[in-house]
């Protein structure tokens, strides 16, 4: 497990950003001027499903080569690790008045109920998405306690 992530108990509480939102909530204030040039921490989307004894995870990862993406089961952790590189072209005379796109390294991690067969997960990158099926490790049944 090499790839190492600070938690933050705040990051899902920050989705809602009044003042880098698209939404209208300090019209007329002249904050969002302020926050133009603050650049936003990239953030990768998943969306993850089980069925007939595997998992499937889709994950936009948009503008990135699928050299640059990165993934690793351990048991039944998984993490997926890409790097989004920065386009430098400007020119002379061009000033830049808003800039969305980000660059850097994004990563998450997260663990399944039922460990996975590494050596059968396959992965596809088309159109931004990351598709990654893995299948349910043999033997690895849950166990439903019933309590007492």
């Amino acid at each position: 497990m090499a790839n190492i992530t600070r938690f933050n108990p705040f990051s899902e509480l920050a989705r809602f950003d009044p003042i880098l939102d698209t939404n209208d909530f300090f019209n007329g204030f002249g904050l969002r001027s302020l926050m133009r040039d603050v650049e936003r921490e990239p953030r990768m989307k998943m969306d993850v499903s089980e069925n007939d004894g595997s998992y499937t995870v889709k994950a936009e990862i948009p503008g990135v080569n699928k050299n640059d993406i990165h993934i690793s089961v351990d048991g039944n952790l998984v993490s997926i690790s890409a790097e989004v590189k920065k386009e430098k072209e400007e020119k002379s005379g061009e000033s830049v008045i808003s800039r969305e796109r980000y660059y850097g390294k994004v990563s998450r991690s997260f663990s399944l109920a039922n460990e996975v067969d590494a050596e059968k997960v396959q992965a596809n990158y088309a159109d931004g998405v990351l598709e990654i099926k893995m299948p349910i490790k043999s033997g690895a049944n849950r166990k439903q306690i019933t309590v007492s």
